[in-house]
């Protein structure tokens, strides 16, 4: 009762809705990913392929954020931002999802005292 390693190695990612963003300076998109006989696909491994597939240098100005996965499982959907440049990652990405991605600090705030 194993699945396949063929069905565990097929990873479809197709984007939808894309569009660029140059007020942001960005592309935007909507990612979907099936992945039969698989739980999930990690999102280093979903930067790497959408970075190869759009030819992104770097695959640090790849955000993906929003993935959900269907009932049932092997099919996800998601969105995804594709930054010109890091200085613009920097600008315009919110501090929490900087601070996820390992490019910001978190700021250590002082609990409230009653």
């Amino acid at each position: 009762c194993f699945p396949s390693l063929l069905a565990m190695a097929s990873v479809t990612v197709r984007t939808k809705k894309f569009m660029s963003n140059p007020l942001l300076q960005r592309k935007q998109f909507v990612v979907e990913i099936v992945h039969p006989g698989r739980a999930g696909i990690s999102k280093s491994e979903l930067k790497a392929k959408l970075a190869q597939v759009h030819k992104v240098n770097n695959p640090q100005l790849v955000v993906i954020f929003g993935l959900r996965t269907r009932f049932g499982g092997g099919r996800t959907s998601g969105f995804g931002l594709i930054y010109d440049n890091l200085e613009s990652l920097k600008k315009f990405e919110p501090t929490f999802r900087q601070t996820r991605m390992g490019i910001a600090d978190k700021k250590e705030r002082e609990s409230r005292k009653l």
